[in-house]
């Protein structure tokens, strides 16, 4: 393929991490040195800016600001959820995108984020090259969840595990101060994949790791739940479970609808808010034990912490947005970079590419075999594939005490 010349975009998608900003630093650093770019662009809110011609001229940004986004957790340029329709159902979108594309001629874009951005990447690339319009189109990789079928793992999971593993570790502690019974339970992010809460289980590397842990792979059977906890709970007095929030009964029903009456709020992709198993299952607990119980809801927090980066996750994000860059400058489309794990003692991953059609919308769960025969903990397989990706510590630089994150000018493209 001849060299291809034209502005770039990229644009940021689904729930924001510790490092998908450094994953923006790589696009955005790399695409700059490129003699055939002639501009790069940010979306502001991923696909939604594009649509609204609403993104910014990244050239205008300085240098220093551009470096920190390695260090600066969430989505700088702003993320969303919006769902293209099917194409051949309704192309309105898809006609707006290609008359601005044609505009600013893009012929780069990036997408960065997870299963739902990478099924609108694959929209777009099948579209552009349907319609005969030259633009090549990569995602980058992107989620806590850990999920992405094709590689190894995702972009910010590494930092997700490093902080879920230490907040288990500090919880440990904490509940163990007083010579009093208790039992807490901890509310992991995780919808239909249990890696984040699974990541708990490293802190039992140190010594301080939960008693129990429930994946959203086993069906969730709540007295049987019920049976474990109290035993183990008579036998050491003072216990920490770890559920993931999306866990479900045999019937599919989620355990935190179990609770009080519920308003389900669902998202542009039909995905329901999860949140609350925690309370749930501690006042189940509470009634059932009439121990004291305490539920702890992570929450946002393990996925904005970038005061506990993982290094290697850091270094990894970028470089999955760098190689996005090179590939597409060679001639390459319509894939995803991905991470294959090299064999031997020594950790080390390799970028491979991997089909967007293939990826889009497929989700890799925690193997059955990475969880123990009841169900409820995990393996030491699970322990040597996640320890790698949470080495090495990422702190932004400080200021008055505080983090000093990157402050971007947001300077909008016209033409």
């Amino acid at each position: 393929m001849g060299e291809l010349k034209g502005a770039c975009i990229l644009g940021q998608s689904g729930g924001p991490t510790a490092v998908i900003n450094a994953t923006a630093a790589g696009v955005i650093q790399e695409a700059l040195k490129q003699d055939c770019i002639t501009a790069v662009y940010g979306a502001a809110h991923g696909i939604q800016g594009i649509l609204n011609e609403k993104f910014y001229d990244m050239s205008k940004e300085d240098p220093y600001e551009l470096e920190l986004l390695k260090t600066t957790p969430s989505s700088l340029l702003g993320s969303v959820r919006y769902k293209l329709r099917d194409p051949d159902e309704d192309d309105t979108d898809y006609k707006k995108l290609l008359e601005i594309f044609k505009k600013y001629n893009i012929r780069y874009f990036f997408y960065n984020g997870g299963n739902d951005s990478m099924d609108t990447c694959n929209k777009i690339s099948k579209y552009m090259q349907k319609v005969g319009y030259e633009c090549r189109v990569m995602g980058v990789p992107k989620t806590i969840d850990n999920d992405l079928w094709g590689t190894d793992h995702c972009p910010g999971y590494g930092s997700a595990a490093k902080y879920i593993a230490t907040s288990t570790m500090e919880i440990y502690l904490d509940v163990r101060a007083y010579d009093t019974k208790m039992i807490t339970v901890l509310e992991i992010m995780g919808r239909n994949a249990g890696w984040l809460t699974a990541a708990s289980a490293l802190a039992g590397v140190q010594g301080y790791g939960p008693d129990l842990i429930y994946l959203p792979e086993i069906p969730f059977d709540i007295d049987k739940f019920i049976d474990e906890v109290i035993s183990v709970y008579e036998k050491k007095k003072n216990i920490i479970v770890a559920v993931s929030e999306g866990i479900r009964d045999k019937d599919g029903k989620y355990i935190f609808e179990y609770g009080a009456a519920l308003h389900k709020h669902t998202d542009a992709f039909g995905h329901v808010q999860l949140g609350g198993l925690a309370a749930t299952l501690a006042g189940i607990l509470k009634e059932k034990t009439g121990a004291k119980v305490r539920g702890i809801e992570f929450s946002l927090l393990q996925r904005c912490a970038a005061h506990v980066a993982s290094l290697t996750d850091v270094n990894e994000a970028y470089l999955a947005g760098q190689a996005a860059v090179q590939y597409a400058v060679q001639g390459i489309t319509d894939k995803m970079v991905a991470f294959e794990r090299a064999e031997g003692p020594e950790y080390k991953c390799n970028i491979k590419l991997v089909n967007l059609t293939d990826v889009a919308n497929v989700e890799k769960k925690v193997p059955r075999e990475w969880i123990n025969k009841d169900g409820n903990g995990v393996t030491e397989e699970f322990i040597k594939y996640a320890m790698p990706l949470i080495q090495g510590e990422s702190r932004p630089p400080f200021e008055n005490g505080l983090p000093r994150f990157a402050r971007l000018k947001k300077v909008l493209a016209t033409k």
